[in-house]
């Protein structure tokens, strides 16, 4: 065997092509999965509410989903219609383009190449020239944000943060850079270039895939906000209230019991709305502990299929 065959493939390289195939194993039986970056499909960066989101461009937030990850958005706060938008370009699938300035340097950048028809398809929107206008809006609001992601684990992040230092080695760039359209016309060319961010993330195969169409037949703004993170999420069979919380934002334990009882039935209905779109077979609520120290767990049969491989 040749020193460029699996054997001699490094721990890192090792890992890669192990994440590569179980985003495969995730594509399967799908008909157009949203193939994206892991960190996306498992923040809580996006509210899960269309209205009432801040719009100040001061606006500043860490969003934490321990052990996670640790997101910082700036600029202003980012909602379903945002988590939308970012589903539909990566159901529609990024591809590495390379270009040369004109003094010859080399320029590799990451873009997805549609038209608004495919755009708006891909979004479960009304396919009409009216949505165009609503469609751009979304993407020029994805990049006028910036977004920081720390790459050490949770516990460095709050260590650090106590001390009022840096945590560690990250990023620091907007989700989405140049948008280019050639006309108002549904049949219109659309490019959506990517930040490095992103683009690394797409590089190193740091991606998993996300049922797109159940995705937008999720009625309810918390089933759009915790379906990415379930179905990225293949070998898992439950999750717990907290975590829940934790991905729409909030601090589960720091709640009064109203809003704890409140969120357990938001739960529910998010479970049941994902199980009425063809996302999950079953799911039921458990109790677990007693006194202080109860909570919550949800179990779930994500619906499957042994349709073939799609490429990725």
């Amino acid at each position: 065997m040749s020193e460029s065959g699996p054997k001699f493939l490094s721990e890192v390289e090792r890992k890669r092509l192990a994440r590569l195939e179980r985003t495969k194993q995730n594509a399967r039986g799908r008909r157009a999965p949203a193939v994206m970056p892991s960190r996306l499909a498992r923040t809580s960066a996006f509210a899960a509410r269309v209205h009432g989101l801040d719009t100040d461009s001061n606006f500043r937030r860490t969003y934490i989903v321990p052990p996670h990850s640790v997101v910082e958005v700036a600029g202003r706060e980012l909602g379903t219609r945002h988590r939308d938008a970012l589903v539909a370009l990566f159901r529609l699938r990024a591809k590495r383009v390379e270009a040369r300035t004109e003094t010859g340097q080399k320029i590799v950048v990451c873009q997805t190449e549609t038209t608004w028809r495919e755009l708006l398809a891909a979004s479960g929107l009304t396919i009409h020239v009216t949505n165009l206008l609503t469609a751009l809006r979304v993407l020029q609001e994805l990049q006028r944000v910036t977004i920081r992601v720390f790459r050490g684990s949770h516990e460095e992040y709050l260590r650090a943060e106590a001390r009022g230092m840096l945590a560690g080695a990250g990023w620091s760039d907007a989700l989405i850079g140049r948008i280019e359209w050639d006309g108002a016309q549904l049949d219109s060319k659309l490019t959506v270039s990517y930040g490095e961010w992103v683009r690394r993330t797409l590089e190193e195969r740091h991606l998993v895939a996300v049922d797109a169409d159940v995705y937008f037949k999720l009625k309810s703004d918390y089933a759009r906000c915790w379906w990415p993170y379930i179905d990225s999420q293949p070998a898992h069979s439950w999750i717990n209230v907290e975590l829940l919380a934790s991905l729409a934002g909030r601090d589960y334990r720091a709640e009064e019991t109203k809003k704890r009882v409140k969120l357990r039935e938001e739960v529910r209905q998010a479970l049941a709305d994902m199980q009425q779109a063809g996302g999950l077979t079953s799911w039921v609520e458990e109790v677990v502990g007693s006194g202080r120290a109860k909570t919550y767990r949800y179990r779930y049969v994500r619906a499957g299929s042994p349709q073939a491989e799609l490429p990725i």
